[in-house]
């Protein structure tokens, strides 16, 4: 009998200890979702643009702005200022910088970098990514 005994109160323990895991970790989402971590992010980038935060794949005619996080990057936008079969010419910070590049190559201002991926007509597919330094 006291085999049994101390089996259910193995059982209890575990039991206890798995609900109180289960509460916290609800407790955990409630909280989150009430301060808005991961809802208000999106929101956010969706207002300003699918480039704002430096990572995006996107085709482009030119002219055409950009808009990233000015506090990232150091300029709030990136200018397309012409595209043809042999280069892609791009300016920021109110032409402060400005930089082209062939159809495959980078062009890097300040922190983020810009891959013309190819080109096609008069419209280039660009990646962008912010970078460490």
């Amino acid at each position: 009998m006291n085999r049994t005994h101390r089996l259910t109160a193995v059982t209890l323990v575990t039991t206890a200890g798995m609900r109180r895991r289960a509460v916290t970790t609800a407790v955990t989402l409630t909280v989150a979702g009430t301060l808005g971590f991961g809802v208000m992010t999106p929101v956010a980038s969706a207002a300003n643009g699918p480039c704002y935060d430096g990572r995006c794949k996107t085709t482009v005619s030119a002219p055409k702005t950009i808009k990233v996080d000015s506090r990232k990057f150091g300029f709030g936008k990136l200018k397309i200022t012409s595209i043809s079969s042999r280069s892609v010419k791009m300016s920021a910070a109110d032409g402060r910088l400005s930089g082209s590049t062939s159809p495959g190559g980078t062009v890097k201002f300040n922190n983020l970098k810009i891959w013309v991926k190819s080109v096609s007509g008069n419209k280039a597919k660009l990646q962008l990514f912010p970078t460490r330094y």
